[in-house]
C-alpha cells in the first residue's frame, strides 16, 4: 500500500511535463525560473570506522586469502530460482567457491574435537605419573637455557593471545557503540524521508507557479507588440527602404552642394577675371619702369653691362599666365538649381522616414483585437493548470504516506530498546568469552612473573621456594583452563567465521561493486513470469527496462524519482497537460494577424519630379576641361617672389649707387604685387578648382544616378505596398515562435526539474546504504569478523602456550624427589639416576600437586 501511494505522489511530479516537439525553435530570450526550493538532506550514508578500520582491512585481506574467488552470480541465480543442483557440477562449483571456508571450518571442528580429547588424555596421563605428572625432575646442564627458552616462547605466545583478545574486545565494543549510536542515524533517515514527502508538494507548486513567469513574459511581448513585432517588420523592410531613403536624402544634399559649388564658381571666375586684368596692368607698369632704369647710363659701365643685359632679357617673364576672361559662365545652371531648391526635397524624404518609423504604431493599432484573444488563451492555460493540480489527491496521498512513515518510525523507536537489550546480552556473552582468555592469560602472566621472580638457581628441585612453586601452579592452572575453554571458544569462532565471512563475500562486497544488483536484475529471477521484477511491481508491465541497479544509481546521484523509476511508462503526461493544444491556439491567433502598411509614402511624386529636374539642370554641360586647363596654370609666368629675390641679388652685384638702389626698389614693388594680388588670386583659383571638381563628380552620370535613386524608392514603395505581407507573415512567424518558445522553455525547464530536482530520491538510496552498507556490513559484519579473527587467533595460540607452559612449569614447581649429585661421576652430567638415588622430599608431599 505504501509503495503504491508513494508512486502516485511521484507520478504527480510528472504532471507538468509536455512532450511537444517544436518544428522550429528560434533562440528566444532566456527566461529565469529561479531555483526549485529544496532542503538539504542530513543523512551522510558513509561510515568512517576510525582507528579500528585498520583491523577491518586486515580481516578483509585475510578473507581474501581464504576466499579469493569472484562473486558466484550464476550459483546465486540458480539458488534463487530453486534450480541449484539441477545441473551437473553445481555442487562442485559451490564447493570450489567455498573451499577456503570449508577447509578453515574443518580445521576449526578438528580443533573442537581434538583439543578436549587431548586434554582429557593428558590429564589421565599425568594422573598416572606420566606426561610430566611425576614430581621428579632430571637435572641437566642446559636446564637454565631450556627454562629461558620456554619462558620466552610462552611470553611471546601470551602476547599474541593478548593482542587477539584486544582485537576481539575492540570489535565487540565497537559493535555495541555503533548500535547505541544507530538511533541517531535511523532518526536522520526518517527525517530525510519526511523532508522528501513534505518538500515534494512545495516543489510541484513552485513548478506550477512558474507558469506565471512564462505568461508574464508572453504578455509583456504582446503588450509591446509594436516594439517587438513592429520593430521586426520594420527591420526587415528597412533593409530596402532605408538605403532608398538614404540615397534620396544624399541626393538632396548633393543639390545643395551643387548650388554652393555653382555660386563659388560664379564668384571665383568674376574675381579672377578682375584680378588678372589688374595684375596685368601692374606688371606692365613694373616692366616699363624697370626698362627705364636699365636704360640709365650706369648700365653702360663695364661692371654693370652684363648684369643689366641679364635683367633686361628676363623682363618678358613679368606677365600673367592664366586667362580667365574666356571661361563660360554658369548662371543658367545656377538659375535652374535655384528653381529645384524651391522644393525642400530633404523635408519630403524626412516625411518618408517618419512614415516608415510609424510602423510599430500601425502594428499596435491593427492587432488590438487579436492580442486580446491571445491574452484570454494564456489566462485559460494558467486556469487549467491550477484546476488540474487542485484535482489531484495530493494531500490525501501525502497524509497516507506520512501516516505510514510515522507508524514505521514509532515501530522502530519502540523496538530499539529491545535491540539495545539484546545487544547488551550479546556484548556480555562476547565479553565472557574474552574474559575466559583473559583468565588464562592472567594465570600465564602470573606464572611467568612468580616463576621468574621466585626462581633460585642454587635451590634444588625439592627445595624450591614457595613463589617459584606458585608460579608453576599458575602455569598448570592456565593449561587446565585452556583445555576447558578452548573448544567452546573455537565453536564460537567457527560459527561467526562461516556466517560473517560469507556475509562479507556474498553481500557486502557484491553490494559495493553492484554485482548484487546485477543478480537481482536477472530476468525471471524473483518471478518466473516477469522479465524485470521491479517494473512488474511498479508498472504491472515486466517488459519495461527498469533495473534495481539503475534506480539505485540514479537515487545515489540525487536525481528525481520520476527519472529514477521511469514513471513516464505509467503516467501519460501528454494527455494530462497537453500544452501543444494551447500553443496551437496561440499560433493560430498570431497567424491571423493582418497588418496593412499601404499608408506609408516614402517619397511623393513632387519629390521624384524634383530629382528629375535636378538631373536636367545642365551642370553636366559645363565645359569642365576649359576651367581645369586655366586652373592648372599658374597666375604669372614666373614666381614673382623668386624674380624679386633674383633681381635683388643681381643688384647687389652692381657697384654702390643709384642703379643698385633703384633695382632694389623695383624688387620690393614686385614683392608687394605678389602679396597683394597674386596670393588672393591663387586662393580664388583653389576655391574654383574645388567647386569645379565637385560639379564634375556630381554631373558624372547624373541622370543615371537620379534614375537609380527613384527606382530604389519605387522598389521600396512597391515592397511596402505589395510584398510587405510576405515580410509581415515571415516576421509574424518568428514572433509566434518567440512566444511559443517561452512555453517550450517552460516545459523543458519543468522536465529537467522533474528529472533532477523535484522529489530527489537521495533519501531512498540513503536508506538502502544505511541498512546494507552501514548497519549490516560496517557495523555488524566488520565487527563480527574482527571479533572471530581476534578470538580465533588467540584460540590457535593456546596450543603452543599449553606446550610451553607444561614444559616451563617443571622448572618452577617444587619436586618430591630429585637426583643426587655425585662429584666423582661427572661423566653422567654430575647426577646419578633417579631410580638409584632418588631422595624423598619430606617438605612437600601433597598429592594435589601430582596433576
Amino acid at each position: 500500500m505504501a509503495v503504491e501511494l508513494c508512486l502516485l505522489l511521484l507520478l504527480f511530479c510528472g504532471s507538468t511535463i509536455s512532450e511537444v516537439q517544436p518544428i522550429y525553435k528560434p533562440p528566444p530570450g532566456t527566461l529565469d525560473f529561479g531555483f526549485v526550493p529544496s532542503k538539504t538532506y542530513d543523512t551522510g550514508a558513509y561510515h568512517e570506522p576510525g582507528a579500528i578500520g585498520i583491523l577491518f582491512k586486515i580481516v578483509h585481506a585475510f578473507l581474501y586469502l581464504v576466499q579469493p574467488n569472484t562473486f558466484p552470480q550464476d550459483l546465486i541465480r540458480k539458488l534463487a530460482q530453486q534450480q541449484f543442483g539441477n545441473t551437473q557440477g553445481d555442487y562442485q562449483k559451490a564447493i570450489y567457491y567455498e573451499i577456503g571456508f570449508i577447509v578453515s571450518a574443518a580445521l576449526g571442528l578438528l580443533f573442537i574435537l581434538l583439543l578436549p580429547l587431548v586434554g582429557l588424555c593428558f590429564c589421565m596421563c599425568r594422573c598416572c605419573d606420566n606426561c610430566g605428572g611425576e614430581m621428579h625432575q632430571r637435572q641437566k646442564k642446559n636446564a637454565d637455557c631450556q627454562r629461558s627458552c620456554f619462558a620466552t616462547f610462552l611470553f611471546v605466545a601470551s602476547l599474541i593471545i593478548s593482542v587477539g583478545v584486544l582485537c576481539a574486545y575492540a570489535a565487540n565494543q565497537h559493535l555495541t557503540n555503533q548500535v547505541r549510536g544507530a538511533k541517531k542515524l535511523v532518526n536522520s533517515n526518517f527525517k530525510d524521508l519526511k523532508i522528501f514527502l513534505n518538500d515534494t508538494p512545495a516543489q510541484i507548486d513552485y513548478l506550477v507557479s512558474q507558469y506565471n513567469t512564462t505568461k508574464d513574459k508572453a504578455l509583456s511581448d504582446l503588450n509591446n507588440v509594436g516594439p517587438v513585432l513592429g520593430t521586426r517588420v520594420q527591420e526587415q523592410l528597412g533593409k530596402e527602404v532605408r538605403p532608398a531613403l538614404d540615397a534620396a536624402l544624399t541626393m538632396a544634399g548633393a543639390i545643395r552642394e551643387t548650388k554652393e559649388a555653382l555660386e563659388n564658381v560664379s564668384v571665383s571666375v568674376e574675381v579672377l577675371q578682375e584680378g588678372t586684368e589688374r595684375l596685368h596692368a601692374n606688371l606692365t607698369d613694373v616692366k616699363m619702369h624697370l626698362s627705364n632704369t636699365l636704360n640709365d647710363s650706369a648700365c653702360n659701365a663695364a661692371q654693370a653691362a652684363s648684369t643689366c643685359n641679364i635683367i633686361r632679357n628676363s623682363l618678358d617673364q613679368l606677365d600673367i599666365n592664366a586667362n580667365f576672361s574666356g571661361l563660360p559662365g554658369v548662371g543658367l545652371q545656377l538659375a535652374k538649381i535655384n528653381d529645384v531648391l524651391k522644393i525642400d526635397l530633404s523635408s519630403l524624404v524626412q516625411k518618408g522616414y517618419a512614415a516608415f518609423n510609424d510602423t510599430p504604431d500601425l502594428v499596435v493599432n491593427q492587432t488590438r483585437n487579436i492580442l486580446s484573444d491571445i491574452k484570454s488563451v494564456l489566462e485559460s492555460i494558467g486556469s487549467n493548470i491550477t484546476t488540474f493540480t487542485r484535482a489531484l489527491p495530493v494531500q490525501k496521498i501525502l497524509a497516507d504516506l506520512m501516516v505510514y512513515l510515522t507508524q514505521s518510525e514509532a515501530y522502530v523507536q519502540d523496538y530499539f530498546p529491545v535491540v539495545e537489550q539484546y545487544d547488551f546480552y550479546r556484548w556480555l556473552g562476547c565479553l565472557i568469552l574474552c574474559c575466559m582468555l583473559v583468565l588464562i592469560l592472567v594465570f600465564y602472566y602470573l606464572g611467568l612473573l612468580c616463576g621468574t621472580c621466585g626462581y633460585d638457581k642454587h635451590a634444588s628441585p625439592t627445595t624450591r621456594g614457595c613463589i617459584s612453586n606458585t608460579g608453576g601452579n599458575f602455569l598448570m592452572a592456565g593449561v587446565g583452563f585452556s583445555f576447558l575453554f578452548s573448544w567452546l571458544l573455537m565453536i564460537v569462532v567457527v560459527l561467526t567465521f562461516v556466517t560473517g565471512g560469507n556475509v562479507e563475500k556474498l553481500v557486502c562486497e557484491p553490494f559495493e561493486d553492484k554485482n548484487l544488483f546485477k543478480v537481482l536484475d536477472t530476468p525471471y529471477l524473483l518471478n518466473k513470469h516477469w522479465k524485470n521484477y521491479l517494473a512488474g511491481i511498479i508498472f504491472k508491465n515486466p517488459n519495461v527496462n527498469l533495473t534495481f541497479e539503475k534506480v539505485y544509481s540514479d537515487c545515489k546521484e540525487n536525481k528525481g524519482i520520476y527519472t529514477s523509476l521511469h514513471l513516464e511508462h505509467l503516467f501519460n503526461i501528454n494527455e494530462l497537460l497537453n500544452i501543444s493544444m494551447y500553443t496551437e491556439d496561440v499560433a493560430l491567433k498570431i497567424e491571423h494577424i493582418q497588418i496593412n502598411l499601404s499608408k506609408i509614402i516614402l517619397l511623393d511624386e513632387i519629390g521624384k519630379e524634383n530629382l528629375l529636374n535636378f538631373s536636367s539642370s545642365g551642370i553636366d554641360g559645363i565645359d569642365f576641361s576649359a576651367y581645369l586647363t586655366e586652373i592648372n596654370k599658374s597666375v604669372t609666368k614666373v614666381d614673382l617672389l623668386s624674380f624679386a629675390n633674383d633681381l635683388e641679388a643681381r643688384a647687389d652685384q652692381l657697384p654702390k649707387g643709384a642703379l643698385e638702389n633703384a633695382l632694389k626698389g623695383h624688387a620690393n614693388n614686385i614683392r608687394m604685387i605678389h602679396n597683394q594680388q597674386v596670393v588672393p588670386l591663387e586662393q580664388a583659383m583653389s576655391t574654383l578648382n574645388q567647386s569645379i571638381r565637385l560639379l564634375k563628380r556630381t554631373s558624372s552620370e547624373l541622370m543615371i544616378k537620379v534614375k537609380n535613386v527613384i527606382s530604389a524608392v519605387n522598389a521600396a514603395q512597391n515592397l511596402i505596398n505589395n510584398n510587405a505581407s510576405q515580410v509581415i507573415v515571415q516576421e509574424t512567424k518568428k514572433y509566434m515562435d518567440t512566444i511559443i518558445g517561452y512555453f517550450e522553455q517552460y516545459t523543458e525547464w519543468v522536465k529537467e526539474s522533474i528529472s533532477m530536482e523535484v522529489a530527489a530520491c537521495k533519501p531512498i538510496a540513503n536508506v538502502i546504504d544505511t541498512a546494507v552498507d552501514i548497519f549490516l556490513c560496517s557495523y555488524i559484519a566488520d565487527s563480527v569478523n574482527t571479533f572471530w579473527f581476534g578470538l580465533g587467533g588467540s584460540s590457535m595460540f593456546l596450543i603452543p602456550a599449553i606446550i610451553f607452559a607444561v614444559k616451563l612449569s617443571k622448572y618452577y614447581r617444587r619436586m618430591d624427589t630429585e637426583d643426587v649429585y655425585d662429584d666423582t661421576e661427572n661423566g653422567n652430567n654430575g647426577y646419578h639416576k633417579e631410580h638409584l638415588y632418588g631422595i624423598h622430599n619430606p617438605v612437600f608431599t601433597s598429592s594435589v600437586e601430582q596433576w
